[in-house]
């Protein structure tokens, strides 16, 4: 027993350096544990933020892909073929609209809709409420129409004659820009002075609402002498004296009269091919037919 007792026995320097020993391996595990945890929980942190920030990505997605397909107030006149398909209409009632639509018919309330397409009283109940018709359908009490601008009737005596106006008085007195009211005056210097009003028609970029104006104000008063070209029996050069006609369009006239052997009305002139009837009013005053 005493054999055995002494395999047992430690001496009370290796009892204190062994409690010491666990004291320290203690001490040691306890750092290590504590270490991993607070470097899990940063980790942890970390792939939490992570995943937070593609949550609230996913969130703004869907939530901009909801505003994108959310349904917004439309005119029914004009329904594509994918806007109709994106409603629920039927190939049949996308076409019965389009032929409709198709004959400059319009659709002004939710009843000429049903009718023309043809649609379920279900669906028409789902996307009527999103139809917006122009205000003057919905309200045609109080629509406005568009009441043309009437300037003050002047007789002749009272008017000035627009062969003497200046640019600068155009501008003043008229409101027409500058660049306008030079090309009037450019355009008539062109002509040697206008011999009717309608010739303000030709100044490019001349607006109707402008012109009226400047009518109200302003007439031909000068009393010039033209001398009408017979246009049966005119000669090249001599077309070619009327401020419209170029080379090529009075040598198209001659041709043209000498084939059918005179003309009987302008509008004939229309049968050239380039010519426009456009301008046949103000042409007319150049020319005579006899």
């Amino acid at each position: 027993m005493k054999s055995i007792k002494s395999h047992f026995e430690i001496h009370r320097r290796f009892r204190n350096g062994i409690l010491l020993l666990a004291i320290l391996i203690f001490l040691l595990i306890l750092y290590f544990f504590s270490a991993s945890q607070s470097i899990d929980n940063s980790n942890d942190f970390e792939e939490l933020s992570i995943f937070q920030t593609q949550i609230d990505s996913l969130k703004k997605e869907v939530l901009s892909k909801k505003k994108s397909y959310q349904q917004r107030p439309f005119n029914p006149n004009f329904i594509t073929e994918y806007k109709g398909y994106f409603l629920g209409m039927s190939t049949a009632e996308l076409d019965r609209l389009h032929a409709y639509r198709k004959e400059n018919n319009w659709i002004n309330s939710t009843s000429d809709f049903k009718k023309v397409t043809g649609v379920s009283d279900s669906l028409l109940a789902a996307i009527s409420p999103l139809f917006k018709f122009p205000e003057w359908v919905q309200n045609p009490q109080k629509s406005k129409y568009f009441q043309k601008q009437k300037y003050p009737a002047k007789s002749f005596a009272e008017k000035k004659d627009i062969n003497t106006v200046t640019s600068l008085s155009l501008q003043q007195e008229i409101g027409v820009p500058d660049f306008i009211a030079d090309r009037i005056i450019t355009y008539r210097n062109k002509l040697n002075g206008f011999i009717s009003d309608i010739q303000l028609k030709d100044v490019n970029g001349l607006y109707d609402n402008q012109r009226k104006k400047i009518l109200s104000l302003y007439t031909v008063k000068t009393n010039k002498m033209i001398k009408k070209i017979n246009l049966n029996k005119a000669s090249v050069k001599e077309l070619m004296e009327v401020p419209y006609f170029d080379f090529e369009m009075a040598l198209e006239i001659k041709d043209f009269v000498k084939e059918n052997d005179g003309i009987a009305d302008f509008e004939e002139l229309g049968k050239i091919e380039g010519f426009s009837l456009e301008k046949i009013d103000r042409i007319a005053l150049y020319l005579t037919l006899n």
